[in-house]
């Protein structure tokens, strides 16, 4: 009997010591119960270790880093590096010369109008009066997503949810197939979904809403999270004039009176750091109500954190607010890897965070420091009104976004006007600007002489049907904009060179210096999952990041 015990006893701690090891599926696949994506929207990598001193050891970043992998050096091989095509080549494993989500906005030349990257008037708000807030799907994603091909590969068993403050940041991410998309409508203060996942929203979302969580952190107030010394050692002196007033002219440092917007402004708390928390708790009520994790199957739950990015723009990465953002993340984070630990247990899901995108600083600040930067301003209306003078048309050049001119082809053709010349002139006028190094035509990229890694990321970035005609490309340390605030979207590190860290079922601890791309995230979650790559997948599996199985 004692040998039957002991033998038993065996086979338990035999069983428990391969506790990452899942088969949720009759085909004996190993996989963990669920994988957590996370995107944190603007995160410079350099953020890792500038605050690390700054991060608590039971805190979210730490946690990662201390037991899990990194990839030191992992890039965006595309520009322009903004939100919207950066979740998408997260979770496509792609890039917008083939998923063809080419910006937050592009000009459609067939519709003659400018496109929002997950506009859908096809469908229709659910959870809100607010009837443009949720007119919004993934249908203009040309590809699959790795969410898609979890739902394929386990015939529509797993579950998987896409959760941000940003629609873009819940809807992309989560793919075509999902279950759901969750995102925030600010004027009502209520997570929202559209008639493309659903007709009403679950009582679980409408018991959540019914919280008015965002009210309960308006009463918070913003304060420091540390001692004021600890700024003044890492950021530049508060209250600087190239900074947003988000809060007022009466409010320009900290702290921050909240409270006055209780139950009147829901927009304000997207631009601190209550916005994540709010996203965090908005993600755990759906982790329980939905039993993610708990299906038989592997469940995906995608989160994008946005407010870094509001709070990014308004003050800048070397502001008091950006530090404090990522000291109270980093102890959201902590919360919720505790709380993952204990819903879905230790060892039992996957993680990875990384960021869509990184940032500038704000000119000001480089201009104030001897360094090289500056803002550019493209003025459409002075420029038609010179093409106007020169060929005898009136808007000849129709927009610009994302650092390219979108021409109007139509009325240069009925104009009998040579493109040519109007392109050669265009060029001409973009360079002469100091704050450009070059311009070109799109079309002729191939022959342009450009530095590779510049040839590469734009030839990536540029979908012929939603791309413009002329690119031009700003001096390092410049970016579209004016004095106040900073912005992202060019192919220089500072706003290329993400974090990428992955912890959990399937993970070994390290890191990599090699380099690595955003578009190896999506390749590396289906080698993981042993599923297929999404659609327009170009990424290559990193497989340093993977534990060998059993372990």
């Amino acid at each position: 009997m004692k040998y039957f015990i002991l033998v038993l006893f065996l086979l338990i701690q035999i069983d428990n010591s391969f506790g990452q090891k899942t088969s949720p599926l009759p085909g004996g696949v190993d996989r963990p119960k669920l994988v957590v994506g996370i995107v944190i929207d603007q995160m410079r990598w350099d953020y890792l270790y500038r605050y690390n001193s700054l991060f608590s050891s039971n805190g979210g970043f730490k946690h990662l880093l201390n037991n899990g992998f990194t990839c030191e050096n992992t890039f965006i091989p595309y520009a322009p590096t903004v939100t919207a095509p950066g979740h998408t080549c997260v979770y496509t494993g792609s890039i917008p010369a083939v998923h063809g989500i080419v910006g937050n906005t592009w000009y459609s030349k067939q519709q003659e109008r400018s496109v929002y990257c997950s506009e859908d008037s096809t469908v229709a708000t659910v959870g809100s009066d607010n009837n443009e807030a949720g007119k919004m799907s993934p249908r203009n994603m040309l590809t699959t997503t790795v969410t898609d091909e979890l739902r394929l590969a386990t015939n529509f068993k797993s579950k998987v949810i896409g959760i941000a403050i940003k629609d873009r940041g819940a809807i992309l991410p989560a793919g075509h197939a999902a279950n759901a998309a969750y995102w925030y409508d600010n004027r009502s203060g209520n997570f929202i979904t559209s008639t493309y996942y659903m007709n009403q929203l679950p009582q679980w979302v409408k018991d959540f809403n019914n919280r008015k969580v965002v009210d309960s952190l308006y009463k918070l107030n913003w304060n420091l999270s540390l001692q004021n010394s600890l700024y003044q050692q890492y950021s530049t002196p508060d209250d600087k004039p190239y900074e947003s007033k988000v809060f007022g002219k009466e409010q320009s440092s900290f702290p921050y009176d909240l409270s006055k917007y209780i139950g009147k402004d829901y927009g304000k708390i997207a631009v601190t750091p209550y916005g994540n928390t709010f996203t965090l708790e908005m993600a755990r009520a759906a982790l329980l109500a939905e039993d993610l994790g708990q299906s038989g199957a592997t469940d995906f739950l995608a989160v994008s954190l946005s407010s870094p990015d509001y709070i990014g723009h308004s003050f800048g990465p070397n502001s008091w607010e950006q530090m404090d953002d990522f000291v109270k993340l980093d102890n959201d984070l902590g919360n919720f890897f505790n709380f993952l630990d204990a819903s879905v247990g230790k060892g039992q899901y996957t993680v990875f965070l990384t960021a869509d995108h990184g940032v500038a600083h704000v000119a000001g600040f480089m201009q104030e420091n001897h360094l090289p930067g500056g803002v550019f301003s493209f003025n459409l209306t002075e420029v038609n009104a010179q093409l106007k003078t020169k060929f005898g048309a009136e808007g000849i050049v129709t927009t610009e976004e994302n650092y390219q001119l979108y021409l109007n082809s139509n009325l240069i053709a009925s104009a009998g006007l040579s493109k040519k010349d109007i392109t050669k002139w265009l060029v001409e006028y973009l360079k002469n600007n100091d704050a450009i190094t070059n311009a070109f035509e799109l079309q002729e990229l191939s022959s342009t002489t450009l530095p590779e890694v510049q040839k590469t990321r734009i030839a990536n970035g540029y979908f012929p049907e939603r791309s413009g005609d002329i690119q031009y490309i700003l001096k390092p340390g410049y970016y579209e904009g004016g004095a106040v605030g900073t912005t992202h979207g060019l192919w220089n590190p500072y706003d290329s060179h993400i974090p990428l860290l992955w912890y959990g079922w399937g993970i070994k601890h390290g890191s990599t210096n090699h380099e690595t791309y955003m578009t190896d995230i999506a390749a590396t979650v289906a080698a993981l999952l042993h599923i297929q790559m999404p659609s327009g997948c170009v990424g290559k599996v990193i497989e340093e990041v993977m534990a060998p199985r059993g372990k």
